[in-house]
């Protein structure tokens, strides 16, 4: 696992919420980059799952960006107790929206026999229009698909860029000023990200 800075010490962790509260964007990038062993931390006890690593930081870090963002200093906690479960919650919701699409039964898949031994589908018995049927059909293994290759074909920095901008496993939408605010970069360098991330899902499709 790769070196984080250090943590901020509770009067330093005081100074810089404050100062993000008054808007300065440097605090809070102060707040994520100094909390980011937060998410190694949470994501150690995922490693028995067969998940990649680099997937799970990735997730785990858009749930600490969010902790620093909504974290209220009146509730008397600190910033690590909140974001850990911000974390942990993140992280879950993306395993448990894997798990739902990878279990997705095919139409197409046999469920059995009628009584001339004529294999059934589940495409047989759905009692709707036909042509409905097919777009439905269609769209459930496009969405798979679209699942399928932002994993395998991205890299790390398209992938969160795209589940931010996107709201991908039930995440939260993003416009392009606010990814790049939330990931200190530019609006411009998301767009050529996200447009660069995009092309390469195209010719999938």
């Amino acid at each position: 696992m790769k070196s984080f800075p250090a943590p901020l010490t509770p009067s330093e962790e005081k100074y810089y919420i404050r100062k993000y509260a008054e808007g300065d964007l440097h605090a809070k990038h102060i707040l994520i980059e100094h909390n980011l062993r937060l998410v190694a931390h949470v994501i150690k006890k995922y490693q028995y799952l067969e998940e990649d690593q680099e997937d799970l930081i990735s997730i785990g870090t858009i749930g600490l960006i969010k902790a620093v963002m909504t974290f209220n200093t009146d509730k008397g906690n600190r910033l690590a107790a909140y974001a850990s479960k911000c974390i942990d919650n993140e992280i879950l919701m993306y395993l448990r929206s894997k798990k739902k699409t990878s279990k997705e039964i095919s139409l197409y898949e046999p469920i059995g026999t009628d009584r001339e031994g004529n294999e059934i589908k589940l495409y047989d018995i759905i009692e709707t229009d036909e042509i409905d049927t097919s777009e439905r059909i269609q769209l459930k293994e496009n969405i798979q698909k679209l699942y399928e290759k932002v994993e395998s074909e991205l890299s790390q920095r398209e992938r969160l860029v795209l589940k931010m901008r996107y709201g991908l496993y039930n995440g939260e939408e993003y416009t392009q000023r606010e990814v790049a605010r939330q990931l200190g970069i530019s609006r411009s360098y998301v767009s050529r990200i996200e447009k660069g991330a995009v092309e390469k899902l195209r010719k999938f499709f």
